[in-house]
């Protein structure tokens, strides 16, 4: 059992928290400054995604991006692909060899003063914004691509990078419900798209319960079952408070 000492120190250090989140998709870039809890202090800032994109080019945007944002004391930066130790395994979005085990976290912390600095999946951290940390939760984001996190008990799962895993005739989740395929084949049938999968990932994972965020999820219009729930594509930037709260492991 914790002593009340231990307990003032963690509501103390939650109440001085102010992290600046880092949304970072194939499409856009966002960030905001949150509290302990999620609630923005800043307006969302939001700029295109650099195309080509190799780390240099990605941390001049990003840097661009925050110079408006002050007061914050900690850095979470959600990145589309997977991540380990604050560095880049791979970059689905853009070329991985130019971002394989590139050092994302320390390099934007350096260059923010030496602010703490952590990086998860982009999905876990939309994720870590909404899960009720109870049971076995999906978050799937459907943006540019489409991205996953698994949490049990609250907790960050080994990150499952299914939107490369084969889903329907050879297609990957991100060939079958990227939004490349969303603008090719029309909303209808995107959604259908969407149903499918649902059922695909409730087979696959018997979860107890789906959340479903990023930029496309606003255009979802099929029937969901009772255990999913579509969520604001705020909570890629909100999940970074989340991050920090005391209490919580760093990311692998």
């Amino acid at each position: 059992m914790s002593s009340a000492p231990g307990r003032r120190k963690r509501r103390r250090a939650a109440a001085a928290l102010r992290v600046l989140g880092m949304d970072i998709g194939g499409s856009y870039l966002k960030a905001a400054v949150v509290d302990a809890t999620g609630r923005m202090l800043t307006g969302r800032l939001k700029l295109n995604t650099p195309d080509p994109c190799p780390p240099k080019v990605m941390v001049r945007a990003l840097l661009q991006l925050v110079r408006p944002l002050t007061g914050y004391n900690h850095l979470a930066i959600g990145f589309p692909g997977v991540v380990r130790g604050g560095r880049v395994l791979t970059a689905p979005h853009w070329d991985n060899s130019k971002w394989a085990n590139f050092a994302l976290a320390s390099t934007l912390s350096q260059r923010l003063g030496d602010v703490p600095a952590r990086l998860i999946n982009d999905a876990e951290m939309q994720g870590l914004a909404v899960i009720r940390g109870r049971g076995l939760e999906l978050v799937l984001t459907l943006g540019t691509g489409a991205g996953t996190g698994l949490f049990r008990d609250g907790q960050i799962m080994p990150h499952l990078e299914l939107a490369h895993h084969p889903l329907h005739k050879g297609d990957t989740y991100n060939d079958y419900l990227g939004d490349a395929a969303r603008k090719r084949i029309g909303r209808k049938r995107w959604n259908k798209r969407v149903a499918h999968t649902i059922d695909v990932l409730r087979a696959l994972l018997n979860y107890d319960h789906l959340f479903i965020g990023g930029g496309n999820a606003s255009r979802v219009n099929v029937r969901l079952p009772a255990n999913a729930t579509l969520v604001s594509n705020d909570a890629g930037i909100d999940g970074g408070a989340a991050l920090w709260r005391p209490g919580r492991p760093p990311p692998l």
